[in-house]
């Protein structure tokens, strides 16, 4: 047997889940494949073939036949150019209202016979192709699927479109279509976000390194740096590799990779990351992984696979359609067998055909979206509140999402004779010109006291130490205990460390003055909303976090919840999947460019959007607008009634189609009328749904 290859490539012209599962099977059908990965937000398949019987020419060839296209030249990898807008809250406002306003005209005006004056009035034959022409690529795809030996949801619409058309009702068959693309349309614009985020992700890392060669320093596209190669950092410039510091020093922020809200101090021997930040300092580092191989590059590459995994699940429409489907179709041919009746065995397709299977889940998810909006909450989709109904488990990052994600000064502690406010206007005053977000704590801490910073005199920054300065013909050095380690050992300073706090020592003249404490508070709503989860029937509540042992210990003990230290964002990713292989239904929440793959694989993401990175916005499935975290438990109610208000109108729905058939099969209910009768599950549904507008 040949020596099996992967093949990676991109496909243009999906813009549904449904699209990548044509693609994968014409694909699979293919001699010689023998695993296939389609991934709707990359627009890219990899496939893993015998070189021996299938190329890509074979390939491209069948996936034209299934509608799409694979591009003669492979791009390059980059990051390519949004072709998508933001949107704004008027656009959304001004969708909702003309939706709203084509549901009530279309269901209302069917039931009160508002379209029999209007449509009279209109050519049969011209409503026909109205609804052929608009209906067009709803059709296609159904036609797609029949060959694939597929049903999808728009298969049993597509019958109600037939059986309507059948027995004249053009304009029911308008409906049916507008509510297909509707929802064609929604799904296309929330693939296009998806792509949005795998986007303005790759775009945060550097597109070119600084390296020495033969003597000089050339600068290349980063995915070209070879493993070995000596690359140069400069002050204020984000690191291209993942690489071990070989000379130099400089203050990290690397809030990327490891959520770390304090910038972390590399020197010769540390490990450093591709897309973080070099604050203060220059480095050589020696590359050990370039391009996608770096850290960074695998968070890309998670968040691409966890959109994949999901693909492959089908909405609920679509399993119900499956199973409901066939038994429509017995039905009517047993009715037409029987009776010799095709008035009635038209009655049958049109009362199964019913909008209510289509309106039943996604009315109430609109619904709730809706209502959720008012608060704060962005959720993505109905399928994100079905799952949040069923969460048992909930894993939460601390910087940034159970903190405010930036250091706030605790402590000012005088020593030496000296106060604290002493030392603290000392330490202002040393520190006003600096960038460091520690200083920028410090000089947030003295203004709000009240006290007057001096202007410095010979300010020098030390990276990996701190600043020495100037003020008031005192020198004045700030800066870590590594600055100061021939001072005596410091009780006051044990205690606070032992608070996971991160501290400055202030020394003026060569003697020790104060110390100073900065730490990343809790948010103070955390409590109770923990608490309040709880009571919903949250199992499981843990902390993730890349900070140090002592500082998660600290945070989760404060909150009486488990917790993990010193994690990267594959860590993270790990331990979703461990729950989820455990059967757990996980919710995930976090802010950073490094919760992105855990959001993404998640069963629930939920980003805190106000502070929070775009990225893990865009990966999340929830958006907490405010940094508010009594909005946590508010999604998680509305997730629950929604679900219960989606039963409710199922349950309406099987009744009501139970009778229905009944009445056609047995001749009773004519087609005219059961065109005609197809408003009113849509108008219990509406009722029953309209009450999540109202959530507590």
């Amino acid at each position: 047997m040949a020596e099996l290859k992967t093949l990676e490539f991109p496909v243009r012209g999906m813009d549904c889940a449904e699209c990548t599962q044509h693609v994968q099977h014409a694909i699979a059908a293919l001699p010689g494949v023998e695993s296939v990965t389609v991934l709707l937000a990359a627009e890219r398949a990899t496939v893993r073939l015998d070189p021996a019987r299938v190329d890509l020419p074979m390939i491209r060839q069948a996936v034209a036949g299934a509608g799409y296209q694979v591009p003669e030249a492979v791009e390059a990898a980059v990051p390519p150019a949004r072709t998508l807008q933001d949107v704004t809250r008027p656009v959304l406002t001004v969708f909702g209202i003309v939706f709203g306003a084509v549901l009530f005209v279309a269901v209302f005006g069917e039931w009160l016979g508002w379209f029999e004056k209007a449509t009279a009035r209109v050519p049969f034959a011209a409503g026909v192709a109205l609804v052929l022409l608009f209906g067009y690529p709803v059709f296609k795809n159904v036609i797609r699927a029949a060959l694939h030996k597929q049903i999808i949801a728009h298969t049993l619409m597509t019958l109600g479109v037939i059986a309507a058309l059948a027995v004249g009702e053009w304009a029911t068959a308008a409906v049916a279509v507008f509510f297909m693309r509707v929802g064609d349309y929604a799904e296309r614009f929330t693939t296009e976000r998806a792509r949005k985020a795998v986007r303005d992700l790759t775009a945060l890392a550097p597109q070119t390194a600084r390296v020495e060669r033969g003597g000089e320093e050339v600068e290349i596209p980063a995915s070209l740096v070879a493993t070995g190669e000596i690359v140069v950092v400069r002050p204020g410039e984000k690191i291209p590799v993942d690489g071990e510091v070989l000379s130099g020093q400089a203050s990290i922020d690397q809030a990327a990779i490891t959520g770390e809200a304090m910038p972390v101090e590399a020197g010769p021997g540390a490990k450093v990351y591709a897309a973080t930040l070099a604050q203060l300092g220059s480095l050589r580092i020696r590359t050990t992984r370039a391009g996608m191989d770096t850290t960074f590059g695998r968070v890309v590459r998670m968040v691409e696979e966890a959109e994949a995994n999901r693909a492959e699940a089908q909405r609920l429409g679509d399993r119900f359609a499956a199973g409901y489907l066939p038994v429509v179709a017995a039905i009517a041919l047993g009715t037409y067998l029987i009776s010799r009746d095709p008035l009635a065995t038209a009655a049958v397709l049109l009362v199964a055909c019913s909008c209510s299977f289509a309106l039943a889940t996604p009315i109430a998810m609109l619904a709730s979206i809706g209502a959720g909006a008012k608060h704060g909450l962005l959720i993505k989709g109905g399928r994100y509140l079905e799952l949040l109904a069923k969460a048992d488990t909930l894993l939460i990052d601390k910087t940034g999402t159970l903190t405010a994600g930036q250091p706030r000064l605790t402590d000012a502690i005088g020593l030496n004779g000296w106060s604290g406010e002493e030392a603290l206007r000392l330490a202002a005053s040393a520190e006003r010109y600096s960038e460091h977000p520690l200083a920028g704590a410090v000089r947030s801490a003295a203004l709000e006291r009240g006290l007057r910073l001096m202007q410095p005199q010979a300010f020098r920054a030390l990276p990996g130490l701190g600043v020495r300065a100037d003020v008031d013909g005192l020198a004045v050095e700030v800066g870590s205990r590594r600055m100061l380690s021939d001072d005596a050992a410091v009780p006051q300073a044990d205690a606070l460390e032992a608070q996971g706090k991160t501290l400055l020592f202030v020394r003026a003249a060569g003697a020790l003055a104060g110390v100073l404490a900065a730490a990343d508070e809790l948010r103070p709503e955390a409590p109770a909303a923990l608490a309040d989860l709880r009571k919903l029937g949250i199992q499981r509540i843990e902390l993730l976090t890349g900070d140090n042992e002592r500082t998660a210990q600290s945070a989760a003990a404060q909150l009486g919840i488990a917790y993990r230290a010193n994690l990267l964002p594959e860590d993270k990713i790990r331990i979703v999947k461990e729950y989820q292989a455990a059967g757990r239904v996980v919710v995930m929440v976090g802010d950073g460019v490094n919760d992105a793959p855990a959001l993404a694989q998640a069963d629930v993401g939920i980003a805190m959007g106000a502070r929070g990175s775009g990225v893990a916005v865009e990966a999340a499935h929830v958006a907490l607008m405010r940094d508010d975290w009594s909005l946590l438990p508010r999604v998680f109610h509305i997730a629950r009634r929604t679900l219960r208000v989606v039963r409710g109108n199922l349950g309406f729905t099987l009744l009501y189609n139970a009778i229905g058939l009944t009445l056609a099969a047995l001749g009773i209910l004519p087609p005219i009328l059961a065109a005609a009768l197809q408003s009113l599950p849509d108008l219990g549904i509406l009722g029953n749904s309209s009450r999540l507008l109202k959530q507590d």
